[in-house]
Formats: structure tokens, sequence, C-alpha cells
């Protein structure tokens, strides 16, 4: 795959960083480089590999979900410093 000057730039924009042309030059070649090795990889013949194949034992550790009360309102706010009828009150964070 060919890096162009425009998809360097559209980079350079999505990341806010400001890049000389010399780092746009040397970051081309690399990207180049990376992708020309990733093609390799459609090389590989997965025909008979499950694609959940992993090299560990892995079983589901989660437990079964039961349905049951939750805490009242009035025990979860009790110890809030701040509150209102309902929940806690907090500080805004913007304006």
């Amino acid at each position: 795959m060919k890096i162009d000057e425009s998809l360097i730039n559209y980079l350079e924009e999505l990341s806010y960083l400001v890049l000389s042309d010399e780092e746009k030059a040397r970051i081309a070649d690399e990207l180049e480089k990376i992708l020309g090795s990733m093609v390799r990889l459609n090389d590989l013949n997965t025909n008979n590999i499950d694609e959940h194949n992993t090299t560990f034992n892995l079983v589901n550790v989660f437990r079964e979900d039961v349905e049951k009360p939750s805490l009242s309102r009035e025990l979860i706010l009790k110890n809030a410093p701040v509150k209102n009828d309902e929940t806690f009150t907090v500080p805004k964070t913007f304006e």
C-alpha cells in the first residue's frame, strides 16, 4: 500500500500533531513497511483453524445471573455527604 502525503496530513490532523516534512517522510516510509509486512498475513492458510482457537483453556467463569432485590434508596444515601431526596449531589464538572 502506498502511503501518500494526504494520508499523512490526515493522520497528523487526527493525532493533533505538527510534523516537519522530514518526519512526515520518515513516518510514511515506516507505515509502508508495517503495512507491507501485514500483507504477508494474507498468505497464511487458516482454512482448518477454529476462529475462536486459543492457547489457553478458558472456561466461562461468570456466575449465573440471579435476580435479587436491590438495597433501599434510604440505605444507599444514608452516608452520602450531600444528597437530595433521591440522589447523590456532586459538584458540576463543566459549565
